[in-house]
């Protein structure tokens, strides 16, 4: 089988925040899964599993089914009190992160970050990660009506760049996000964490590699490449 390519050279490159760039994902889930033990309640991984890529709302929603509304309130409240220390501390990064900036410093293209997470917490975790100045553009749940899978936060990255959506690489993780940036009219590449494509996401046709690193080595390869387009 040959090696994938991309079939453009992008004029921005776009990036999720959470399960991407940040090892937030196990931090979260850690701090959800501890909070609601406190309260007496020894959830399923694979709840919080569902959780990966998506809205306040719907994690809201999924918690809501397993314990109820007023419980679910209570062990938010708790997850958060634990997951602000972590933030505080600074998340880890994900691996290849920081060479894949260097490499766009480099070259000059600009890159936005769309995450579904909300403002504030979003900055705060980009700064103590010392990510925040990396970026031309951060673009938020709290910036939009709709959350991913629907487009908004890609088209509002999109825009907040000056560049067509049509030119931009999207970088995510988890499915949830994938869809958001196809609904765009983005070419993403997935960069699993938590969550592996099942045939379902695979069907959708995106390029989907190991990691960070491996995503970089196929966008060199695309910009030292002849142009065609």
């Amino acid at each position: 089988m040959s090696p994938p390519s991309l079939p453009f050279a992008p004029a921005a490159v776009i990036f999720d925040m959470d399960g991407l760039m940040l090892d937030s994902e196990r931090a979260i889930i850690a701090c959800l899964a501890e909070a609601a033990r406190e309260r007496g309640h020894d959830l399923p991984e694979l709840l919080w599993l569902s959780m990966v890529g998506h809205s306040e709302a719907v994690c809201r929603h999924l918690l809501d089914e397993a314990v109820g509304e007023v419980e679910r309130e209570q062990i938010l409240q708790r997850s958060h009190v634990l997951y602000d220390a972590v933030v505080a501390a600074g998340v880890p990064h994900r691996p290849g992160i920081l060479a894949m900036l260097d490499f766009l410093d480099a070259r000059r293209i600009p890159r936005a970050v769309a995450t579904s997470t909300r403002r504030p917490l979003a900055l705060r975790k980009l700064e103590a990660a010392g990510l925040l100045s990396r970026f031309d553009a951060v673009c938020t749940s709290s910036d939009v009506e709709h959350p991913k899978p629907a487009p908004d936060v890609y088209l509002l990255a999109a825009r907040s760049l000056g560049v067509d959506p049509a030119r931009c690489l999207v970088l995510e993780d988890s499915p949830t996000g994938v869809r958001a940036a196809l609904a765009a009219g983005m070419y993403p590449i997935q960069i699993p964490d938590l969550l592996e494509p099942d045939d379902s996401v695979r069907a959708l046709g995106h390029t989907i590699l190991p990691s960070l690193d491996d995503a970089r080595v196929l966008l060199e390869r695309r910009l030292a490449a002849p142009l065609r387009d």
